[in-house]
């Protein structure tokens, strides 16, 4: 099976850079699965879990946003923020749906008569409670 080189960073680090022979990616417009000779593609991601498959196994990462790049040889992934699946602790989750919550409601109070943001920012926050039942984590209320 023909692999791929595939590159995650986030503001804070590099998290990522390991020959892949498939990468699950939480496209904004769907999941999609990126293999060898997969056609150049770019796509926002949504907030979700990418999973990484190679010879030594598969890594798991929680994303909250960012952009992917995809060629016929490499993915490259540029995350708004990115961390392995094992750094997000019930802690670390609980403040990404907090800061999600605070987006949502200061979107309600911006846009009064708009609810193009107001309906941007309750994705935003359905995707990050989302995201815990994908890792086994619970959203408090």
């Amino acid at each position: 099976m023909a692999n791929l080189q595939f590159d995650l960073v986030s503001p804070e680090r590099r998290l990522a850079s390991v020959e892949a022979s498939e990468v699950r990616i939480p496209g904004a417009d769907g999941d999609l699965t990126a293999m060898a000779n997969h056609a150049p593609t770019i796509t926002t991601l949504r907030p979700g879990v990418l999973t990484v498959v190679h010879g030594g196994g598969s890594d798991t990462y929680v994303v909250s946003g960012g952009f992917a790049e995809i060629t016929a040889t490499g993915v490259s992934v540029l995350a708004e923020r990115a961390l392995p699946q094992a750094e997000v602790t019930q802690e670390v989750f609980d403040a990404m749906v907090e800061e999600a919550k605070a987006a949502h409601r200061k979107a309600q109070d911006n846009f009064k008569n708009e609810p193009g943001p107001v309906d941007d920012a309750a994705k935003l926050l359905s995707d990050m409670v989302a995201i815990g039942g994908h890792i086994g984590l619970t959203a408090k209320n």
